[in-house]
């Protein structure tokens, strides 16, 4: 019998159920014992499920290609087997706040990068180095499910990783007006050029969602919790956002304009993005990155094709930080997302959380 903890992956057959599976199969913490997805796929072994739907450029695990699928809504059934899940289901809000509920009142964490929960109150939104505190809101979060063991926790957006970190390491320097662009990869949608060759050579300006994402998730993420839920940010800087797609398979990129309240220097800048680190660089969390955000001196840094894997894609990489004409300063940069930005992020999250007591074996 392992020790690890038994993982389910509800949503297993999409993109970032794909990512979930590669991250996990050598973690030595957690272990993949189930797979679930849409009903169609129910009974078939997940490698007949995917078929040829396998987007990841690793090959898929020989463990998981014979597991059998389930159906996600056989909740009961599945919340006998594993310890916890992440959620990556491909469904409506509505559809998704229930049932991710629905496994809590089950008593299964669930860790989920769907954004149906991120506007629950006291369901916690959490970069992990940046605002692990919010976790304390699960045990008010369990008192309104009555549940002992089951809750939901969520990250954020993919597109803001490539530069809120950036602005939370310069909080001491009151960062207040923010104009970003993100040119954001086609796999953020789920997909790759064969499945979507509209977008090659293409440029398209609009991403639905993105943008509110984009302005709003920061204020959270910068919020406090109190009387049991987490309340926004009155000091976090107002945001606008640009979400653009482009022709890139994984890597989004961020460009930033920002003013402070108290301006810092270049140098300060830098060193406050190189010396960055909170409580997964502390515990030494098996996915947490050494150095969270780095700064590259080259001018035609960061790159997506050189850069986007820096440390196996769970850190951010900033560079051309400069003075502008209009704002204090404008900088670029860069994430993985759907390593950071989605399952990888998910994980380091649910890594703080067995490390933090909330997930434990049954």
């Amino acid at each position: 019998m392992s020790d690890k903890l038994r993982v389910g992956i509800l949503g297993g057959t999409g993109m970032v159920g794909q990512r979930f599976i590669t991250l996990l199969e050598n973690h030595p913490w957690f272990e993949v014992v189930l797979i679930a997805a849409s009903p169609r796929s129910k009974g078939k072994r997940y490698e007949d499920a995917v078929g040829g739907r396998w987007k990841m450029t690793t090959p898929m695990p020989e463990k998981v290609k014979d597991m059998v699928v389930y159906d996600v809504n056989e909740i009961e059934e599945i919340s006998k087997q594993v310890d916890f899940c992440f959620s990556a289901v491909d469904m409506t809000k509505d559809e998704i706040r229930a049932i991710e509920e629905a496994y809590a009142k089950a008593e299964v964490p669930v860790v989920s990068n769907n954004s149906a929960h991120r506007w629950t109150p006291d369901v916690p939104m959490v970069v992990p180095e940046i605002n692990p505190e919010h976790m304390k809101v699960i045990d008010d979060q369990k008192k309104r499910l009555g549940t002992k063991r089951g809750f939901i926790a969520v990250k954020p957006n993919c597109s803001i990783q490539s530069y809120a970190p950036a602005l939370f390491a310069l909080k001491e320097f009151e960062p207040k007006e923010v104009v970003v662009s993100t040119y954001q990869a086609i796999s953020g949608a789920g997909k790759n050029f064969k499945d979507w060759p509209e977008m090659v050579e293409n440029v398209i300006p609009y991403i639905g969602g993105e943008e509110e994402k984009s302005e709003k998730e920061p204020l959270k993420i910068w919020g406090k919790v109190e009387d049991g839920v987490i309340k926004m940010s009155e000091d976090a800087p107002k945001i606008t956002a640009q979400c653009i797609r482009v022709p890139v398979l994984y890597g989004h990129t961020a460009t930033v304009f920002v003013n402070f309240g108290k301006k810092p220097t270049k140098e300060q800048i830098i060193e406050k993005w190189e010396s960055f680190s909170g409580e997964p660089q502390k515990l030494d969390l098996p996915s947490a990155p050494k150095q969270f955000i780095r700064y590259m001196q080259e001018e035609n840094r960061p790159q997506v094709n050189l850069d986007v894997n820096y440390e196996n894609g769970m850190g951010v990489s900033m560079g051309r930080l400069r003075e502008d004409s209009l704002f204090d300063y404008k900088f670029v940069g860069l994430s993985h997302n759907t390593i950071r930005g989605a399952a990888g992020g998910a994980v380091l999250c649910a890594e703080l959380l067995t490390a933090k007591g909330f997930i434990s074996k049954k």
